[in-house]
């Protein structure tokens, strides 16, 4: 890991501490909690938001997660949450600055289940965000057309039996 991914990352002028873990990045939870509160304790607050929403506070332990943070004191165990985690903790954060979150994060939601309900709109948003990161649309198409021989080739493979169902086999014999 090189020095830039150790870097702290800037939230609305504030420094949200990170560490990686499991390949992923963690983020500290009381950092998120400044970030999106004025809050003179966010150490507090989340203590009053785990102590106010029982939910929350039951399923703390599967969003929180102790792991070792730079402070300035050295290395110290903190609260850190996964990227799904921080989801979670912004939706329970009852502050104005959380509220552009959490309406993203309802017409995320929203957008997910119209794709479940047309496949072909994910589809179109998978060719959308391709291009915005300035792929051809040669490559695009490609893209799409390797994805579905792929997805066709391991049916066919289930229908024989030489593809059993765990994980990472489909992505060894065809070697994503």
């Amino acid at each position: 890991m090189t020095d830039s991914n150790k870097a702290l990352v800037a939230f609305q002028g504030k420094k949200i501490r990170r560490a990686w873990f499991n390949d992923e990045w963690w983020f500290v939870a009381v950092d998120i909690v400044a970030g999106l509160t004025d809050s003179k304790d966010p150490s507090g607050y989340l203590k009053d938001m785990r102590r106010r929403d029982e939910g929350f506070a039951k399923g703390w332990g599967q969003i929180a997660t102790p792991l070792l943070v730079e402070t300035a004191g050295g290395k110290q165990q903190l609260n850190c949450v996964s990227v799904k985690g921080a989801f979670r903790l912004i939706q329970s954060i009852p502050s104005s600055k959380a509220e552009p979150f959490k309406q993203w994060l309802a017409q995320v939601g929203y957008d997910r289940v119209k794709e479940i309900e047309n496949p072909e709109l994910a589809q179109k948003r998978m060719k959308e965000i391709y291009k915005a990161k300035g792929y051809s649309d040669d490559w695009i198409e490609k893209r799409v057309r390797g994805v579905a021989i792929r997805d066709e080739l391991t049916d066919e493979w289930k229908k024989r039996g030489v593809l059993e169902e765990k994980a990472g086999s489909k992505e060894i014999l065809t070697n994503l």
